[in-house]
C-alpha cells in the first residue's frame, strides 16, 4: 500500500510483529517533513502495531525537519513501549546522525532483515 503526504510517499508493508514503512522523498526541492511523524503514527495505530522499521534507503539527505520528525516519532513509539528501527541509511545520513548525537537514540541497520533481527549495529567508524 502506498500512502502520500506532502509529496512524501510511504510504502507500507506488514510483517510478523512489525510494520515496515519505506519512505520516499518528494521530487520538489523543498522537503517539508512537518506531518511525516503524524502520518506514520496513524499508520501504526491503524495496523495495531507497536514495532516500526523505517526504510530510508531512498532518502539521501536528512534535513533538520526530517530529523525532528524522526525524534518526535521515536518518542511516541517509545512512550507506548514500542520499538522503532531505521534501515538503509546512506553513509552521509549515518554521519548526520553521529554529528547530531542521535546515533545513540536510533537503532539503524543496513537492511530490513538485519533490522528485524537486531543483530547489526556499527558503533565506530571503520
Amino acid at each position: 500500500m502506498i500512502e502520500a503526504i506532502s509529496g512524501w510517499e510511504l510504502d507500507v508493508d506488514r510483517g510478523p510483529n512489525w510494520l515496515f514503512v519505506k519512505v520516499r522523498s518528494p521530487k520538489e526541492a523543498i522537503q517539508d517533513a512537518s506531518r511525516l511523524a503524524e502520518r506514520v503514527w496513524v499508520l501504526l495505530q491503524e495496523h495495531f502495531a507497536d514495532r516500526l522499521i523505517l526504510e530510508l534507503d531512498e532518502i539521501g539527505f536528512l534535513s533538520s525537519s526530517f530529523l525532528g520528525q524522526l525524534v518526535l516519532l521515536h518518542k511516541r513509539v517509545a512512550n507506548r513501549g514500542g520499538l522503532m528501527r531505521l534501515c538503509g541509511l546512506s553513509p552521509q545520513a549515518q554521519e548526520v546522525l553521529r554529528c547530531c548525537r542521535l546515533d545513540e537514540r536510533f537503532s539503524y541497520y543496513p537492511n530490513r532483515e538485519e533490522a528485524v533481527m537486531g543483530s547489526y549495529r556499527p558503533r565506530q567508524p571503520r
